[in-house]
């Protein structure tokens, strides 16, 4: 039940208008606030104190009002009746939407030929838990993993390989893709190939412009280079599928990027040029889309370079035209970092004009960087940018060395649930647009707003229902404690939080709805005894039933974060 739903449309019902509903920080005083009286004394020109003494009677009415008072000029606040939880209080289950929606989610975004590095955390920690959460609420959705795999980078790759090897039969013109060819590649040594590239080219023009040759050829369809590229491109596929099971996000719907949409290129072009929205700049063919009242300057869009070769801007605009009519989604919404902005707000304003697809269906969600200590961007120990592998190596060494000094032992699959939890909870418990601090043994520590708190609640509550007689769990009305009251009123509102996280695109709500429930599951679990020996009966059903509740509210939220519950701690 959505608690805060329900007893704000019958308070507005009550009394016949709209008024906030607010949750105050102190529930001793009420579980719920309204500004009700403060709201009807602009429109009825009274005194807003002595119209919440007007209004008290009419709220009390209500079935599940317990108690109202005044607090301040004119606030009220409202108890909920003991029985009214008990009755309504359940586990969540997947809600269902007035208006489901088609919604095509962009994140991910890894590279062929290039290993995973720190910028991809976010992308896939956030949207993999709005993926989640745009599911749960009703929504079917689409994730595309738009992989780059087109570009400048396969230009390099393909011109490095040669440099090793030019012995291959690859680079011939008149390579038969029939041809079986000896050749095998490792991930790890794929992976250095494009920074050792990418070094050359910089003060190598010769190698620059053959990497630009390269790609050229590749993009025009040179049956040996993109032989060479399918090989490495499974390669690469099985690298991003070993990640997204160790970040333990969901699959993506399609692992297709800037190669898949060059096939709508020319269709595009053609849309493009039948409204004159093309045209010559520098040797480059162009579009401009700054409008009258931009106060910064905005460049225009490139549809084609200098060499007449597909940019990212050409595949980005093709891609939405093919998930137009791929999926043909109510909304397309992309994850990326923050610096990119300027490139998705110029691609929508192109997308409308074009009439591919309106501005207003768009979404962007910028992230900001993770940090270390020192502020700026978080590196490893040898001073080189962290792998996303690294992050996760780091924060299980941490797990570890904290687990050894108190004393447990805990096997390898639960240290990697812990690390897990660590890094994805700290992440998605800072807004996504700021920076944050990543700090190994903060993280990893098993008290305050951590994964490992998180998961050692859900550990800790599991525990109790395992050792207790299932049979005698059962829902009884009785006067509730005030830790019992607060847990189960906090249960309530989990679905008006996963709703408002889904409208606000705010993952930091779930995680911290998460660490509420915790705190006051924890509250709950010292000071309401569930299995001694001299509690009765009903009171030990009773509880056991709200301790239920609580593990089956808590292990969703942890299933929306991406999380594994272990199965000790």
């Amino acid at each position: 039940m959505n608690l805060y739903k329900h007893v704000s449309n019958e308070i507005n019902k009550k009394l016949g208008f709209s008024a906030n509903l607010e949750v105050p920080k102190n529930r001793d005083f009420g579980d719920f606030s309204t500004n009700a009286a403060m709201v009807g004394a602009k429109t009825l020109h009274k005194n807003p104190r002595e119209l919440a003494n007007e209004f008290m009677p009419k709220l009390q009415e209500l079935d599940f009002v317990k108690e109202v008072s005044i607090a301040g000029p004119g606030f009220i606040n409202i108890k909920i009746k003991d029985d009214f939880i008990l009755q309504n209080a359940s586990a969540p289950t997947p809600m269902k939407a007035e208006k489901p929606l088609v919604i095509d989610m962009d994140y991910g975004a890894y590279n062929v030929a290039k290993s995973l590095h720190i910028g991809h955390l976010r992308t896939s920690i956030v949207g993999d838990t709005l993926n989640r959460i745009f599911k749960f609420v009703g929504h079917k959705t689409f994730s595309w993993n738009h992989i780059g795999d087109w570009g400048k980078p396969m230009g390099l790759v393909l011109a490095w390989i040669e440099r090793l090897h030019p012995e291959l039969p690859y680079f011939k013109d008149d390579f038969n893709p029939d041809t079986p060819v000896d050749y095998t590649i490792d991930s790890k040594e794929l992976d250095t190939y494009y920074p050792s590239a990418s070094a050359l080219a910089k003060k190598d023009p010769e190698f620059q412009a053959r990497a630009q040759e390269f790609k050229a050829k590749f993009q025009a369809g040179h049956p040996g280079y993109f032989a060479l590229y399918e090989k490495f491109l499974a390669i690469s596929l099985d690298s991003m599928n070993a990640t997204v099971q160790r970040l333990n996000i969901l699959p993506f719907d399609y692992d297709l990027g800037e190669r898949n949409a060059a096939q709508y290129v020319n269709e595009v072009e053609k849309i493009l040029d039948s409204k004159n929205m093309i045209y010559e700049s520098d040797g480059a063919r162009v579009i401009n889309v700054r409008r009258d009242d931009d106060n910064a300057p905005i460049p225009p869009y490139m549809w084609k370079d200098s060499r007449g070769a597909d940019t990212y801007d050409t595949t980005d605009l093709a891609a939405v035209y093919c998930r137009k009519k791929t999926d043909k989604p109510d909304i397309i919404i992309y994850f990326t970092d923050l610096r990119q902005s300027l490139h998705f707000e110029r691609l929508f304003r192109v997308s409308d004009m074009s009439g591919i697809y309106p501005y207003n269906k768009f979404e962007y969600i910028g992230y900001g960087t993770i940090n270390g200590k020192d502020g700026k961007p978080f590196k490893t120990r040898d001073g080189n940018a962290a792998g996303l592998n690294d992050i996760f190596d780091i924060a299980n060494e941490a797990v570890r060395a904290r687990v050894a000094e108190s004393g447990k032992q805990l096997d390898n699959e639960t240290i990697t649930s812990i690390a897990l939890a660590a890094v994805k909870f700290n992440d998605l418990i800072h807004d996504v647009k700021s920076d944050y601090i990543f700090e190994p043994n903060s993280v990893t520590s098993f008290e305050g707003k951590t994964g490992p708190y998180i998961l050692y609640t859900a550990v800790r509550l599991n525990s109790v229902l395992k050792r207790a007689n299932t049979d005698i769990i059962k829902q009884h009305d009785y006067e509730l404690t005030g830790e019992e009251r607060n847990l189960l009123i906090e249960i309530m509102d989990f679905e008006h939080t996963i709703l408002s996280a889904y409208e606000n695109r705010a993952t930091d709500m779930v995680a911290y709805y998460a660490y509420d429930l915790c705190q006051l599951i924890n509250n709950f679990y010292h000071n309401c005894p569930i299995l001694r020996d001299d509690i009765d009966a009903k009171t030990k059903a009773g509880r056991l039933y709200i301790a239920k509740l609580a593990f089956d509210t808590l292990a969703t939220a942890i299933d929306l974060m991406g999380l594994k519950i272990p199965k000790e701690m």
